[in-house]
Formats: structure tokens, C-alpha cells, sequence
């Protein structure tokens, strides 16, 4: 199969579910190209991304900045590709249908990255903000082939707070398919008006069974336990008071690291927080690491803590992955009653789960933790298992494979 992707931003080392699905599906024998609004940071990047030459597979509106320059350069763009596709060309430069953004001519340098390519099969759009560009994009007649969504976490939280509940209407009624990562986003899109035949859970997933990934099974405690966060430095991932709960741990006399991995916005203001609390020998700011580099982390770590919030815009997450990872790699957990996450985590089994914000419960949950390391090693199996059996990133692709045949055939499997 032809597929494209369709992303925000690429690369970015915040997100390898989309790039687990990637590279996955270009192992399978299928033909990727990716389509993002935006560049990541080149800089640092998964291995992936190299040694599957991503980068040649991934195209951006390279737009000028100069309203003069870019009138120039559009003429000349014109000029060297009206003879491939005139129409394309033509209804990108029409004013009176799409108004500013022709006549900014932003609609014509997307519509270029676009005009030498042959239809796709799929086109897969991650997070509801892009289904919509998707759609956009097929209406317009810059891409075809078969329109399907994944909604994660902020598409179906933050992003409706901004607009109304029926920002996807016309999505919903063009759309082939529809992907949530969890039960919960399921039912609410059922609830928004998307036609349920049209819908199937489809989870993100992470490398499960790999022998240099695998954490031991029993552990020991060494005098010192090492909590690790892997997050985004943002409002929502709850940083804050995973920072304060370990502030209580300490103040009762246990020895802990706690090790922040992600970079973001609050960075210096989270760093403020450990400075006034007096937790910089405790609290290290490790900032953004690759995929190879998490892994040696989780190996080395004990507990994985992810204190998820609703933030004041009201996003949420979907499942956080860097769950699923330490969970793969036998690490128990502590969470948040959160989204999706009770259906990745299940409560005393292999993890705990408190209530969002409540710094005391995080607390009290770790200290648990701290005290019976003997439990670790149970906790460890049963979440590994778990996401062997739901999360288990060959199993899904392999799955993704027969969803979009399904959908290419007329019908969606599961239904």
C-alpha cells in the first residue's frame, strides 16, 4: 500500500508512537510518506529516523516569510509545474472560493508538495487537528486516497474547549475511519456524532520482549531507590507534583534520585520549584533523550511515576507511552486516575493510581513502593504482561495492516 502520514510536526522525539507506526509499516513491504506543517529538531532524533532515511520521506510547505519574495518565487513555481497538474495549480490560486489563504498564496505552496505524487491508498492523520487538514487536503483535490483519524489526547480535550463539539461534524460525515488510542475517547466520539460503525479503539504501542530491554524480575533494593519521569515539560504531564510528592517522600527520611527526562515550556519554572523546595541534590533535569537513551534510563530506574493532569485549558493525555515503556521493561508504576490510563494501569496490580493533584496520595503511594521492594518484582510481571497482550507495538502494526486492507475493501475489521 501507498500510505501518508499526516503529523504536525516531524521529527520529534516526543512522539515515537507515530514513528513506531512508521517504521513498522515500512518493514511490512508498504510505501511511507509523511506531510507535517513543521521541521522538528534535526538535531536530536531517534535512530529511526536515520537508518529508515525518514527525512527523505518527509515533506514541509517551505513557505518565505517576504510577501515579495514569495510572489516571486511563486511565479516561478508556476511556471516549472503548471504542466503537471493545471487544475491543482488553478484551484489553489482561486480567491473568491478560499480567499486569504489563496491569496497569501499559502494554498498553492501546499499544494505543491503534493503535485508529483500518485494517489495513496491511506491517508493517516494523527491527532483530529490534521483530519481535519486531511480532509481539506482531499476536498481540494491535493491528495486522495482513504481518510483516516487518530485521535490521542488534546484533540479531544483541549482542542474542543478552544472551538465547540462540533468541530468535527464535516470530518465525521467524509472521513473512512476513525482511531482512538482508548475505550474512554471511543465512547466520546461516539457522543460527538461520529457514526459508531465507523470507529475502532486502536492503540499506540511500544517494543515489547526485546532481551536488552528487559528489566531483571527481581530486584533488590539498594539503599538508594530511583523514581524516573519521562515527560514533556507541559502543564498536563503534572511534573509539578510528582517534584512535591518526592519532597514528602524525603522529609521522611528515605534516600531517593528522581530523574526527569523531556524538555518543554516549564522547564525553568519546575526547576525554580526544586531550588525553593531545596531538592537539587534530589531532582535531576535530564532534558530530552533519545529512544536508546530511555531505555538504558528505564533499565537503571525502580519506580516510573506519571502524575497526569487535566491543565487549565483542559487537555488531557491519551495513554502516556512512557507508561507502556516501563511497564514493558517490568518497572512498577504510580499514575493518575487519568484519561485512558486506568485501562493500561491496572490499580495494586502494576501500578497505583491516585487521584490527579493530590501530592499526598502520590506521596503515600511511593513511600508504599519504597517499603515493599519485594513487590516489585510481581507488579513488574503483571504490567509487562499486560502490554505484551495490549501494547505490543508488532502485534498492533501488524493489526494496522488489516484495519486499512478492511477499509480499502469497503468494511472495517472488528465491526
Amino acid at each position: 500500500m501507498r500510505i501518508a502520514f499526516i503529523v504536525s510536526v516531524f521529527p520529534t522525539l516526543s512522539e515515537t508512537f507515530i514513528l513506531n507506526q512508521i517504521t513498522g509499516l515500512i518493514d511490512r513491504g508498504h510505501e511511507v510518506d509523511i506531510f507535517a506543517r513543521g521541521r522538528g529538531n534535526t538535531l536530536k532524533i531517534h535512530s529511526d529516523v536515520e537508518k529508515y532515511n525518514l527525512l527523505e520521506r518527509a515533506y514541509y510547505p517551505k513557505i518565505p516569510t517576504n510577501k515579495f519574495l514569495r510572489a516571486l518565487k511563486a511565479v516561478w513555481l508556476i511556471f516549472v509545474n503548471f504542466h503537471k497538474n493545471p487544475l491543482t495549480i488553478l484551484r489553489s490560486l482561486n480567491v473568491f472560493k478560499y480567499k486569504r489563504q489563496a491569496l497569501s498564496l499559502r494554498l498553492l505552496y501546499i499544494a505543491l508538495l503534493y503535485i508529483d505524487k500518485k494517489p495513496y491508498d491511506i491517508i493517516h492523520c494523527h491527532y483530529g487537528q490534521n483530519g481535519l487538514r486531511g480532509l481539506k487536503l482531499r476536498e481540494l483535490g491535493f491528495i486522495h486516497g482513504k481518510l483516516v483519524t487518530a485521535f490521542h489526547g488534546t484533540d479531544m480535550s483541549g482542542y474542543l474547549s478552544r472551538y465547540d463539539d462540533g468541530v468535527y461534524k464535516g470530518l465525521f460525515a467524509s472521513g473512512d475511519l476513525f482511531l482512538p488510542i482508548s475505550e474512554l475517547w471511543r465512547k466520546k466520539l461516539i457522543k460527538l456524532g461520529c457514526p459508531k460503525e465507523k470507529v475502532l479503539v486502536h492503540r499506540m504501542g511500544v517494543t515489547v520482549g526485546d532481551s536488552e530491554l528487559a528489566k531483571a524480575t527481581e530486584s533488590e533494593s539498594r539503599g538508594k531507590t530511583e523514581i524516573l519521569s519521562i515527560a514533556r515539560l507541559v502543564e498536563k504531564k503534572g511534573i509539578e507534583y510528582g517534584i512535591r510528592a518526592v519532597k514528602k517522600v524525603k522529609a521522611k527520611g528515605y534516600t531517593l534520585k528522581y530523574k526527569i527526562v523531556g524538555d518543554g515550556y516549564l522547564r525553568k519554572e519546575l526547576e525554580g520549584i526544586v531550588r525553593d523546595l531545596g531538592l537539587q541534590d534530589t531532582v535531576a533535569f535530564l532534558g530530552s533523550k533519545s529512544k536508546k537513551e530511555v531505555n538504558l534510563l528505564l533499565r537503571g530506574a525502580d519506580i516510573l511515576l506519571a502524575p497526569s493532569v487535566t491543565d487549565s485549558d483542559g487537555n488531557k493525555e491519551g495513554i502516556p507511552v512512557a507508561l507502556m515503556e516501563a511497564m514493558a521493561v517490568g518497572l512498577p508504576v504510580v499514575s493518575t486516575l487519568h484519561s485512558g490510563i486506568p485501562e493500561l494501569v491496572q490499580d495494586g496490580v502494576s501500578g497505583f493510581l491516585v487521584p490527579e493533584r493530590d501530592v499526598d496520595a502520590l506521596a503515600e503511594r511511593l513511600v508504599y513502593l519504597i517499603e515493599h521492594p519485594e513487590i516489585w518484582p510481581k507488579m513488574g510481571r503483571a504490567g509487562r504482561a499486560h502490554v505484551e497482550a495490549n501494547y505490543n507495538i508488532h502485534k498492533l502494526n501488524d493489526r494496522l495492516v488489516e484495519i486499512y486492507q478492511s477499509v480499502l475493501n469497503g468494511r472495517i475489521a472488528g465491526h
